[in-house]
């Protein structure tokens, strides 16, 4: 077993099969590029696209219109987020099929725990406008 308590940690070889520990309370909160969205990786594949994240939402804050390459998973620890196709609140749990599109927001501010199979895909970054 191997404890982890700097840094989120991808395994450099096969040998490397022992369990990660990751203490979260021991990482910085690191600011996102989308204001009042900060982050805190637990683990991250990069070559393959894979990531497990806390996010601190602030109120008000939100993502931009966004598309989700595979499918993306969210535990809501604390607060509430929103988008135009419902609601999802402390204790629940939502998950979203590759391809969809949506802008999410969190009017109360949340902590979230997110799973990610490949990284999102968002529209106004280079300063197009969405596909339609």
């Amino acid at each position: 077993m191997k404890s982890e308590n700097s840094s989120p940690h991808t395994p450099s070889s096969p040998q490397l099969l022992s369990s990660h520990f990751i203490n979260p309370e021991n990482l910085s909160w690191q600011p996102t590029k989308y204001p009042g969205v900060d982050i805190k990786v637990l683990y991250q594949d990069e070559p393959r696209g894979l990531m497990t994240a806390l996010f601190r939402w602030a109120p008000g804050s939100s993502l931009p219109f966004h598309e989700h390459v595979d499918i993306e998973q969210t535990y809501v620890i604390q607060g509430h987020l929103v988008d135009d196709e419902g609601e999802c609140r402390t204790g629940e749990f939502v998950w979203r099929p590759g391809g969809s599109r949506h802008v999410a927001h969190a009017p109360e501010g949340a902590l979230i725990l997110a799973f990610f199979l490949q990284p999102n895909r968002f529209f106004r970054e280079s300063g197009g406008t969405p596909p339609q």
